[in-house]
């Protein structure tokens, strides 16, 4: 894996995304499963660094 990936995010009510060029902050994200999702598409997971940008 390259070292310096970049994560692109676009979820701009995450507190640390950085809207201006759609890009996590965050040197690394936690991805996790979605119990009892079993779609074999990209729903079946999700970004559990996500922290809401009001809090």
């Amino acid at each position: 894996m390259e070292k310096n990936q970049k994560i692109n995010c676009t979820v701009t009510s995450c507190k640390y995304n950085d809207d201006s060029c759609q890009e996590c902050k965050l040197e690394q994200i936690i991805v996790t499963p979605i119990i009892g999702c079993n779609t074999k598409q990209s729903d079946e997971s999700m970004c559990s660094s996500y922290r809401n940008a009001k809090k």
